[in-house]
């Protein structure tokens, strides 16, 4: 008789892994259905956000680059600028040469008395 019933408990034991087996493969399949779809489901939400953030990237370019455009048309009129002021410096020097001395011995003169208080 012990034979009978281990070959009952064998038999009922083999029957119970199975059944786990499967019940495991169902979950298994289960679950890769719930992710798969959770990944459809985001894909729409995460090409969104994509879409989003190389639209900030291609505006934050193109204000970079109109503002290198406007920095480079003011450093231009900055540098005609100090062009036409050392021009008129020049001329000034050359038609009144005796101010530019007193205002050269003026300056030098402030220039020493402030740099020698210190």
């Amino acid at each position: 008789m012990e034979t009978t019933s281990n070959t009952t408990t064998s038999g009922a034991n083999a029957g119970n892994t199975g059944k786990m087996s499967g019940n495991i493969d169902q979950a298994s399949t289960h679950m890769h259905d719930n992710i798969n779809r959770a990944s459809e489901a985001a894909r729409p939400a995460v090409d969104r956000i994509a879409s989003g953030a190389h639209q900030a990237v291609d505006s934050i370019a193109e204000a970079a680059y109109n503002a290198a455009d406007t920095l480079g048309e003011k450093g231009g009129n900055i540098k005609e600028m100090q062009a036409r002021f050392m021009e008129d410096c020049n001329n000034y020097v050359r038609e009144n040469p005796m101010a530019s001395l007193g205002i050269a011995a003026a300056a030098g003169f402030l220039l020493s008395r402030m740099l020698s208080s210190r």
